[in-house]
């Protein structure tokens, strides 16, 4: 139920915003929901973007907007920048795509490897639900079993497999602990049969259930920093555990770090010294172009090369084509372990600031994330998993969202984020400042 006072916020961006309305009206006669993308979208109706400028985007009705959203945590380094505009402006001279490869993609390739624990070979994909997808895949060929085991609320892309107790309703929830979930209705039920779903954060139970189905099982598939949770980084002796067990038992373990690759040269897994079988990229490695990655040890890829009459294939027109390899190359240059470590000091110092707003205000509220990522949530129950997620405040946060954006800032619908390269301590006080100033209006009559 909404409150008059989100009501308000969202009359204020109405007002605000004429030419979005207009343009979502027009875009939902040709795409259902106006959009290609279900994340981008937001009550009333999301704005549309004219153009991004270094930490800022601009609407189509001259509204400047701090971006904290960065497409989604992928643009690291903001909006245009100079080195990836650059080499994208020398290649696209060069040409786009070829069906042959190019020696961009052994450049991007070398760093990801030299930079990520797991990676004794890596292939690009176009996107992390690809990237998840091939991992699974090589998962099930090398141990020669169907079943994956996934965490309640993992989100992980949207091919079928993974598309299993993504974001069930607290209704549908068993108070026993999680189960097999469709998503969609018509979801075949041998899919939901092959899934295993099992709590974040629990390492007494998942030990159970992996034990109880280690026949069956390929993989654990999983966030060390759950995206879905706000940023929540899975606790490290829990991490630890699952590395154990799954080596124990024999199960291949899968890093999703499409986002959590953001946080250090090496990616949560340099961060929590947890080292997975495989590793699943996206987002920051492509400079803002399509891109995902997945690799790993050596003997799992080798699963893919067709020098070896490997038996996986793995195609893709657009795969390591040059553009997104050079934005990615140009972005991965400019991220020294100097700049991971004042992205870490600065997400550490927003987090900090923002819980001693929340218990100033009294408001009952949990700050989750870890290095460059924050997430907000208004309950008084500290966030360890899907279900403690799910029972906070979303009209709350429905209303801090839109009143942000009636602020000038973006953040996800989710009232998460991240910093770029260009966020300062100027540009988190601004943020604090606004959190603030929404609140006071939220509360008041």
């Amino acid at each position: 139920m909404s409150t008059p006072q989100v009501q308000r916020e969202i009359a204020r961006f109405v007002s605000r915003t004429p030419g979005s309305r207009a343009l979502q009206q027009e875009a939902a006669r040709y795409l259902p929901g106006g959009s290609s993308r279900t994340t981008a979208y937001f009550e009333p109706y999301p704005i549309f973007v004219d153009r991004g400028e270094g930490h800022y985007v601009y609407d189509v009705d001259g509204n400047r907007y701090l971006d904290f959203m960065l497409n989604a945590t992928s643009l690291i380094l903001g909006h245009a920048h100079p080195a990836i505009v650059g080499a994208l402006q020398e290649q696209a001279s060069r040409g786009t795509a070829f069906s042959a490869p190019t020696e961009a993609q052994i450049r991007l390739a070398r760093l990801l490897c030299e930079r990520l624990p797991s990676l004794d070979t890596v292939r690009f994909t176009n996107s992390g639900t690809e990237a998840t997808l091939m991992a699974l895949r090589a998962a099930r060929a090398f141990t020669r079993k169907p079943k994956i085991a996934k965490f309640e609320g993992g989100y992980h892309g949207s091919h079928e497999y993974v598309s299993v107790s993504v974001r069930p309703p607290a209704a549908r929830l068993d108070p026993a602990g999680p189960t097999a979930l469709p998503e969609y209705p018509g979801q075949p039920p041998g899919v939901i049969a092959e899934v295993l779903v099992l709590p974040y954060n629990d390492l007494p139970r998942c030990a159970r259930l992996l034990r109880q189905h280690r026949e069956e099982l390929a993989c654990v598939l999983v966030e060390p920093v759950a995206s879905a949770f706000g940023y929540l980084p899975a606790r490290r002796e829990f991490l630890v555990g699952l590395r154990e067990l799954t080596a124990e038992l024999g199960l291949l373990l899968i890093f999703d770090e499409v986002q959590s690759v953001r946080l250090a040269p090496g990616g949560a897994q340099e961060v929590l010294g947890v080292v997975p079988d495989l590793t699943c990229l996206g987002k920051t490695i492509g400079g803002g172009m399509p891109v995902g990655a997945f690799g790993g040890r050596a003997e799992v890829m080798a699963l893919f090369d067709p020098t070896r009459g490997a038996p996986l294939a793995h195609a893709g027109t657009f795969n390591a084509n040059p553009m997104t390899m050079v934005a990615g190359e140009a972005t991965l240059r400019c991220l020294t372990p100097e700049v991971y470590a004042r992205l870490g000091a600065l997400g550490e110092s927003l987090r900090q600031q923002l819980r001693a707003l929340f218990a100033r205000l009294q408001v009952p509220a949990q700050v989750t994330g870890i290095g460059s990522f924050f997430g907000i949530h208004f309950t008084a129950e500290a966030i360890v998993d899907y279900r403690s997620v799910l029972r906070g405040d979303r009209t709350l946060a429905q209303g801090l969202f839109v009143g942000l954006i009636n602020e000038g800032i973006l953040l996800q619908s989710s009232c998460a984020g991240a910093l770029c390269t260009l966020t300062t301590a100027a540009e988190v006080e601004a943020l604090v400042a606004a959190v603030e100033r929404v609140m006071r209006r939220l509360r008041s009559p």
